[in-house]
């Protein structure tokens, strides 16, 4: 694991030693099982970035150290840790101040590093983003974490100032400092406008496919909650899958076939975590606007994960940050051949109104697709056209954009009775057979 490098060289390496350090917070009834999921979903993205996790350890207290986040003889037990267990590299669970930070690299080892859960996700994604944009946003997002370090990766430059006297009050360190924090904004505004570019390209595809009034959804989900391989069985798309933590970052848009001859998108977004770092939802929000711009919302949950719900709150909590909680949403138990049948009659019980499914052997798609179709029905407006026999082509259009009820023929040319969605029914308005007609 190397924070900043996103080739796969990173994963050559031989795997670096890690201990993972957490709080439980006093007063909270929940803080020990909170504690237990959280270094558990932290060990997963330790090894997710290549490091062998060989110790976990944890302090209670009411609120995290100002100075060390743990308290000052924590700090040292975990220095001692470090050299027992020939440890690289200390990971918090939580985001550390730039102090805090150079607080405990002073107390730990020589060449120990200090890293929080932001630095590591952020270094999970560098190794992950393979697009232009997915690229640029880890960029965006690792800059904005580095600008208020800067300041601690110079000390050594500061305190090797030579002489005294006039001219010493500006030391080689405080001059660099200030390069780089210069160099750091303006690669922060190269990158943003770079991603406003692209964004603005994304909003055009994302008007053209809301014109079209083609029905638009989004899958939002934990990490590995399975939402490519969802994609994958409904459509038969070849979209990439594997079993790891944030596998793909950049959004698939793939066309859905319904029943009753519809066809919808649905868009695969990047997965969610719980303390999802706040800098990654914004370097990430053109992408996330898939979401908020859809029509409906697939939340897909990882039915055998013993964390499920607390995954799902995170979920709940990111669509709320995102503006997304006013969307109707759908939720997707998927993975369900994994329960046994005691384990599925409490997700049952639990979930009444989700849809049971596994992507991996195809039970459920034909429920789920059925109920998507009824969802749509929902958002449609059922009409009367009358449509000129000279125009054939909007009869063609009626069927492929919306639910035909019924087809007649009569001197003045085709009647349909359909379901419109109704962000098509201003283009359908010359149509459109009203009472007074």
């Amino acid at each position: 694991m190397s924070f900043g490098i996103s080739d796969q060289a990173a994963s050559m390496e031989q795997a670096e030693r890690a201990v993972l350090v957490g709080i439980e917070r006093k007063g909270d009834p929940d803080a020990a099982m909170r504690l237990a999921s959280t270094l558990s979903e932290l060990e997963r993205l330790s090894e997710t970035a290549g490091a062998s996790v060989v110790a976990t350890t944890s302090q209670r207290l009411v609120s995290p150290n100002p100075r060390t986040f743990v308290g000052s003889g924590k700090a040292e037990e975990i220095a001692s840790l470090c050299l027992a267990h020939a440890v690289d590299v200390v990971i918090f669970d939580e985001e550390l101040t730039p102090a805090q930070q150079g607080n405990l690299e002073k107390i730990m080892p020589r060449n120990v590093k200090v890293i929080d859960r932001t630095a590591l996700i952020l270094d999970i994604f560098a190794l992950h983003a393979t697009s232009k944009e997915g690229r640029l946003q880890v960029r965006l997002a690792q800059n904005q974490y580095l600008l208020p370090r800067l300041r601690g990766m110079w000390t050594h430059l500061a305190s090797n100032r030579m002489g005294g006297g006039v001219g010493s009050r500006f030391g080689e360190g405080e001059s660099q400092l200030e390069v780089d924090r210069r160099l750091v904004r303006k690669r922060i505004t190269t990158i943003r406008r770079e991603l406003d570019h692209l964004a603005s390209v994304r909003a055009v595809q994302r008007r053209s496919r809301r014109l079209s009034g083609v029905f638009r959804i989004a899958e939002a989900g934990y990490t590995n909650a399975g939402k490519s391989s969802l994609i994958h069985a409904l459509t038969g798309a070849d979209v990439l899958s594997y079993d790891k933590l944030f596998a793909t970052l950049d959004s698939t848009t793939r066309r859905l076939s319904l029943p009753e001859g519809r066809d919808a998108t649905i868009t695969d977004t990047v997965g969610f975590i719980q303390k999802l770092p706040t800098n990654l939802i914004e370097a990430f929000r053109s992408t996330l606007d898939e979401i908020s711009e859809a029509d409906l919302i697939l939340h897909v949950v990882d039915a055998s994960s013993p964390r499920r719900d607390a995954q799902a709150k995170a979920v709940v909590e990111t669509l709320g940050l995102i503006e997304a909680q006013d969307i109707p949403c759908m939720v997707v138990c998927n993975k369900v051949d994994l329960l046994d049948d005691e384990e599925r009659a409490e997700l049952i019980r639990q979930h009444p109104d989700a849809c049971l499914v596994s992507a991996r052997t195809g039970e459920g798609m034909d429920a789920l697709k059925t109920a998507i179709v009824e969802r749509i029905a929902a958002y449609e407006v059922p009409v009367v056209l009358s449509v000129p026999f000279d125009r054939g082509d909007a009869v063609s259009r009626v069927h492929s954009e919306c639910t035909v009820l019924e087809e007649s023929y009569d001197e003045r040319g085709t009647t349909v009775v359909a379901r419109i969605p109704s962000g098509l029914l201003e283009a359908y308005a010359p149509f459109i057979v009203r009472d007074d007609d």
